[in-house]
Parts: structure tokens; sequence; C-alpha cells
């Protein structure tokens, strides 16, 4: 390799810690941390968490130590070494920099991003409106009697935003964005167009609606391509999915929704081409690379009604679906730990957790803490909620990232007996829980 690519590789090695994890994160949650504030029942006030100070030499020698780890660990499973191109990869990391720099300092980058986050928020209200018409009274969350019910508020959302994206799909809106961007990732990152075209339509687009992006391309994409379109589609979110977490993350508070729907977007747009850097480490591009890029015509439906009934439909089965795999996998989880529990109680383990961590018993969420701690350190988590944070990722790779995203919901709310310390740690969790 050559040492201008050595020197753009350590360059953003070095600086994308510094901004990825304390300078920026100071100013990431000013609305979000007040909005956390709660009252009791006796008017006493909870304090929201522990606002950023800004970054320290230990947290700083610790991202740059885990930024290492995990571009070690990518280079120790590729399977041709010698062909990584480190030029891809440092421009990869660089353009993760300045997409941070930019969401979180650069006040038009905020804008922009604020503005597509509100398109988010409008459609949460607008899938409200026709909940409302379909279950009446069971929407009121601030009846008692009804409270907060998961699948009247928040899979109707995925239901309506698939058949949006349908619409605009099928008008033929979806695909000049997704050129546009699939154009940028080519020029600059020096991959084909049938891998930039998947990347960035997985950024909006789901399972039904990005592989029509690159038909024509699938028969004639080699391994390198091949892998980097699956690590592009499970690293990114789905616009439908994506308005769900925003809807349970943010709740009723329209302030809250917003700074989550700016950070959740910026995630899906960085986990672009971070997917791009962990693809090319562990299988690089070694063949002749065709970088035109053609969107393929394929419609979804023959008209605007077809293409609305036929995102409607998809958006049915996968609510359905993630209704289903929601019920079942917090169903397991509370079956191991009741087992667990018994075990701790037989083995006087839970007084000892609950005396020396933030769990009271022996739990799945315990252990998954204890076996991720390392990684979580790595990476520059503040150590009160280091084992939080390990049992978020454990829970993301052990169920799914919905599962992550809703123990989130409840790690963030101060209020609750078990919670995180440090508002550094939700937008951290937020980043890290994406795809």
């Amino acid at each position: 390799m050559n040492p201008r690519a050595w020197l753009t590789l350590l360059f953003f090695v070095f600086l994308l810690p510094i901004c990825a994890q304390d300078t920026l994160v100071q100013d990431a949650l000013p609305q979000a941390t007040d909005s956390i504030t709660v009252l009791q029942d006796e008017g006493s006030k909870i304090s929201a968490a522990v606002p950023n100070q800004g970054f320290t030499i230990e947290s700083l020698g610790r991202g740059m130590l885990g930024m290492l780890v995990l571009i070690g660990l990518a280079f120790i499973f590729s399977a041709n070494r010698r062909a990584v191109n480190w030029k891809t990869v440092g421009i990869g990391l660089g353009i993760q920099l300045l997409l941070a720099i930019g969401v979180l300092k650069v006040y038009y980058v905020q804008l922009l991003f604020s503005s597509i986050g509100q398109f988010f928020v409008n459609i949460l209200d607008y899938t409200l409106v026709g909940s409302e018409f379909l279950l009446g009274n069971l929407l009121d969350v601030d009846n008692p009697s009804i409270g907060y019910i998961f699948a009247f508020q928040i899979l109707p959302t995925i239901i309506f935003f698939s058949a949006l994206t349908s619409v605009l799909f099928y008008l033929g809106v979806v695909q000049k964005i997704v050129k546009a961007l699939a154009w940028m990732l080519t020029k600059s990152l020096g991959i084909s167009g049938a891998e930039s075209l998947s990347v960035a339509g997985n950024i909006f687009l789901g399972q039904t609606e990005s592989p029509l992006l690159i038909k024509a391309y699938l028969e004639k994409m080699n391994k390198s391509e091949i892998l980097l379109v699956m690590i592009g589609g499970m690293a990114t979110v789905a616009g439908g999915v994506l308005a769900a977490y925003i809807g349970f993350l943010g709740g009723t508070d329209e302030n809250l929704r917003l700074e989550f729907a700016r950070h959740l977007l910026a995630a899906s747009v960085m986990a672009a081409p971070g997917a791009i850097i962990v693809s090319k480490i562990l299988y690089p591009q070694t063949e002749p690379i065709d970088t035109d890029i053609h969107v393929s015509d394929e419609k979804i439906g023959s008209n605007f009604l077809d293409a609305i009934a036929n995102g409607t439909t998809e958006g049915l089965k996968l609510a359905v679906n993630v209704g289903a795999m929601l019920l079942v996998f917090v169903a397991f989880i509370a079956m191991i730990n009741g087992m667990l529990g018994w075990v701790g109680d037989v083995t006087t383990l839970n007084g000892w957790i609950a005396s020396n961590s933030s769990f009271e018993q022996l739990s799945l969420e315990a252990i998954l803490g204890v076996i991720f701690s390392p990684l979580m350190w790595l990476i520059g988590v503040h150590t009160e909620d280091i084992m939080l944070m390990g049992q978020l990722l454990g829970i993301k790779l052990a169920a799914s990232e919905f599962i992550g995203y809703i123990l989130l919901a409840s790690l963030k709310d101060v209020s609750s007996g078990t919670h995180f310390t440090y508002s550094k740690s939700i937008i951290m969790a937020t980043y890290m829980l994406c795809g």
C-alpha cells in the first residue's frame, strides 16, 4: 500500500473516535435530555441523564483502540488480505466522519436531516389519523384504562409507510434519489454501479423494493459484490421500521421524536459507507468492475392504486411478522430469565448481582452485558453504562434490533429502575443498534 493511503487511513482512525464519541455527542441531545426529565407522583423531580462534558485522553485512546480492533478483526477474517484496498477503507471512514460532523455541527446539514426527520414525524401523525378511524379510543394513551398499546401505536406506521414507499417507487421518485446517492458512492469509494445502487437503496427501502433496483445485475455479480449487497441490507434500516423506531423512542413528545428521527436517519446513512468498509476488507474486489449505474424499470404495481394496494399488502405482512416475532422473542426472553432467576435464587447469586451491578438478578440481559462489556469499553462507553450497553448489543444479536430499540426506550427513561446514567450512552446506543 502506498504512503498516501496509509496516511489517509491513520488520519481518519485518529480523528473519527474524537468526533464520534465525545466532541460531537455533547450537543447531540440538548432537547432530548430535557424531555427525559420526569415528575414523580409526590412532585419530586428526577434529574435527566448526565450530559456529556467533552472528550478525555482516556476515552480518545479507547476510541482509537476500538477502531483499530474492529478493522483488525475484519482484516483477520479477510479472504484476501493482500488485496485489501486501504484507500477505500480510509475514504469510507472519512465519509462517516464528515457525516457525523455535518449532522451534529453544520447548520445546513442539521437542517437537511431535521427536515427529513420531520417528514418521518409527520408520517406518524398521518398514520395516527387512519388508526384512530379504525381503532377509535384504543389509541388514547392518556386514558389509564387503555395506556400505550404497541400493536396499535407502532405497527400501523409500518403498513402506511410501506404503501407510501410503494407509491414513490411507482412514480420513480425513489429511483432518482437512490441513483444520485449511488453515483456519489461509486465515484468516492470505487465500487461497482450495482453495489452502489444496492447500498443506497437499502438506506430507504425494505427487502421488497430494494432488490428490484439491481435485478438486472444479480446474475453477473461476483462474490465480493454479493457480499456487499448482503452486508448493506443488514447494516441499514428500512424506512417503515425507522418510522416505528422514532415512534416508540420519541413517544408523544414532538421534540424528542424529531431528535431521534435525526439521529436514526444519520445512523442509517452512516451505516452505508461502514458496510462498504467491512465488506471490502472481508472480501476485497479483485475483478474488473462495471461502474455503470442503471436502475431497473420494473415497478411495483401497474397503476397508482395498484401500487398502493401492493405496498399495503407488503406492509401488512411485515407488520404482522414484526408483531409475531416480538411476541415470541419477548416471551422466550422472559422464560429464560425465569429459569436463570431460579438458578440465581438457589445459588444466592441474585443477591450478589443486585448489590454489585445495575441488574436485579441473574438474567439473560446480565449475562449478555458481561459478555459484551469489553467491546463497549473499547468504543468509549462510560463505566457506569458499560453493562447496559453490552446487553443492548447482545439482545440485538440474539434476537433483533427491534427488541434492542424497545429495551433502549426503557433504559433512556430515568424514571425506570434501571436506566442509563449518561445521555452520551443514549445517543451511542441509537447508532449502535441501527441495522
